[in-house]
């Protein structure tokens, strides 16, 4: 297998993921605000509001436009979980709460870098093949890559909210791979979403590597 120029990762669920659940975090914080809720069916709500979810991508939007549309993108997936876990008119103060939840997800405090990335990292950049990301997330991935000690390793970051397209439209796999002059067949990309990843990966012309955690 002859080495690549550049390797592009998905970050969710690849190089970091949400400590416990996303279920355990929405309902702490939602506890902090005086709602009860089970995290075992709030964590199966949010996996069923955020899979019929229409893609984090706002083509054509003005760079100073994108802030506040992932924060109303997010805000609906919040609103629509609680509303499926049948809560939200519980809560006295919902855009306070989400307001809370929505930082503290932009900081280190609920993500965790699985084992094995920074041995890998650190031997890929070793090798001085180029590293970069692509993820269906917003700008926040940023304070979280700074927040986790993980930005140093990357070259280039590409995110669905900013290019105006999402995974696994084959089209954000080359505006990453135009950052490092690189053609599709000199590059490999690593992801956990068979769909969004490997597939959209393939149709793009990469090569793909599926990680099933």
């Amino acid at each position: 297998m002859s080495k690549p120029k550049v390797i592009l990762f998905d970050a969710v669920g690849t190089l970091f993921g949400v400590k416990g659940s996303v279920g355990e975090v929405y309902g702490a914080i939602a506890q902090e605000f005086g709602v009860k809720v089970d995290p075992k069916r709030l964590d199966q709500a949010f996996h069923d509001t955020f899979k019929n979810a229409a893609p984090l991508a706002f083509p054509g939007a003005k760079w100073v436009e994108i802030p506040e549309k992932e924060y109303n993108w997010w805000q609906a997936i919040a609103k629509s979980t609680f509303a499926q876990a049948g809560v939200l008119e519980d809560f006295q103060d919902f855009p306070a709460f989400f307001n809370r939840l929505y930082g503290y997800f932009a900081t280190p405090d609920p993500w965790e870098i699985y084992p094995d990335i920074l041995p890998s990292l650190e031997k890929w950049r070793y090798e001085r093949i180029e590293l970069g990301i692509i993820s269906n997330f917003d700008s926040r991935i940023h304070s979280v890559l700074d927040g986790l000690e993980l930005r140093k390793f990357f070259q280039s970051i590409t995110i669905s909210s900013s290019s105006g397209v999402a995974k696994p439209n084959p089209k954000i796999f080359t505006k990453a791979l135009e950052k490092h002059q690189c053609p599709p067949s000199q590059a490999w990309f690593i992801g956990d979403s068979l769909e969004q990843d490997y597939r959209g990966a393939k149709a793009a012309g990469l090569r793909p590597f599926l990680l099933q955690r």
